[in-house]
């Protein structure tokens, strides 16, 4: 994008954010729910194509550009990016990297405008940050895929449209391939949705069980046609590389919202007669939290520089993503120090970030799961024994 008109879709974001979406936070966090409005003013702003391609009807930023929006979407509660992460991010590429062209004709505009919203059916209760151990099948017969099996955690479910759903199609091949990946309309018989899930944080981010029962399909239903058969899991795993670069960006917008929620209460809050910002230890916590930012800031910017070069798009997404979502949960847990018994209550702003951030360590592969990617990638054979 031309450097002076992403200056204005920044600043517009930026205004949004600030503006319109902050003062609401409480209210979401309460309701469990994204006002209709909000929807509406982030279909128009674009939000839900960012990061697709002009041709289909979306912004097409680059990774360095879109870690910059994240930066700004993060300041707030994550259930706004939520809301259109998985249209740019995981359920949005499996068609940008393995769709046919039909298939992106079919979809892409429609999920760059936020006319669908599209969900990515992969986790399950027992393939989570390993999803080769997935259990859901998918069979021919004639003419049509049946499926069979569950997804658990699955965001957007209880809203979505069509479901991005990975299932093992030849169950004689290695875990890591024999998965295919199929597009499944929301209401096709056999689809059952559960109520959404009740977290610990993030509320206004809808998550829920998805069940399929003899699911019947076409075959234009597989993502990429017959080349995309048994393609599914190197698919994700693309798809999954993209959208840690991508949460990394969200945990520093959020930990640059942290640090000012917590200069700004030391700055003003009073204990024995003094500003609690004049006390050393306090101005420790800050200076710390202010550092871990900045360090994650610079992070994310160089993965996503090597993402968009096609230098790494492996070590580089894993380190930024180990490091920013453990980076903004120390951020967290010194705000709520800060604040001290405050930031214990709900109706504090870090309070509700503590519980959002907690989720960070855990989706897009867990922090241990971020270990071993880079451990085996660093040490190859040795890593083997």
């Amino acid at each position: 994008m031309d450097a002076a008109d992403f200056s204005a879709v920044l600043s517009e974001v930026r205004r949004f954010v600030r503006e319109r979406v902050v003062p609401l936070e409480a209210e979401i966090d309460e309701k469990d729910e994204m006002p209709a409005d909000i929807r509406e003013a982030a279909r128009k702003m674009g939000l839900f194509g960012f990061a697709l391609p002009e041709e289909y009807g979306g912004l097409g930023l680059s990774m360095y550009e879109e870690a910059q929006l994240m930066f700004e979407l993060g300041y707030t509660t994550p259930s706004l990016r939520s809301m259109f992460g998985t249209n740019n991010g995981i359920a949005g590429h499996v068609l940008m990297v393995g769709g046919t062209e039909e298939q992106k004709a079919e979809w892409l505009p429609r999920i760059a405008s936020g006319d669908v919203l599209a969900s990515f059916a992969l986790t399950e209760p027992e393939a989570g940050s390993d999803p080769s151990t997935l259990t859901t099948r998918a069979h021919p017969d004639g003419d049509e895929w049946v499926i069979n099996g569950a997804k658990r955690y699955i965001t957007n479910a209880p809203l979505a449209d069509v479901f991005m759903v990975f299932a093992r199609t030849d169950p004689d091949a290695p875990r890591t391939r024999g998965i295919s990946t199929f597009l499944v309309p929301a209401g096709t018989p056999g689809l059952t949705v559960a109520p959404k899930d009740h977290k610990m944080g993030q509320f206004g981010a809808w998550t829920a069980d998805v069940f399929f029962d003899d699911v019947r399909v076409p075959a234009s239903a597989l993502v990429g046609g017959e080349g995309g058969l048994n393609r599914g899991f190197a698919t994700a795993m693309g798809c999954i590389a993209h959208g840690r670069v991508h949460i990394s960006a969200l945990c520093v917008g959020m930990a640059e919202r942290l640090v000012h929620e917590s200069v700004e209460y030391a700055r003003t809050r009073r204990q024995s007669g003094r500003l609690i910002g004049s006390f050393q230890l306090v101005q420790g916590l800050v200076a710390d939290s202010m550092t871990d930012y900045y360090a994650g800031r610079a992070t994310v910017l160089e993965a996503a520089r090597a993402f968009d070069a096609g230098t790494d798009t492996k070590i580089g997404p894993s380190c930024t993503k180990y490091f920013a979502s453990e980076m903004v949960w120390r951020v967290a847990d010194r705000a709520v120090q800060i604040h001290g018994g405050a930031g214990y209550m709900r109706g504090v702003a870090v309070e509700r970030f503590y519980r959002d951030a907690r989720l960070f360590r855990i989706y897009e592969g867990t922090s241990q799961i971020q270990q071993v990617i880079i451990a085996k990638a660093l040490l190859g054979e040795a890593a083997r024994g």
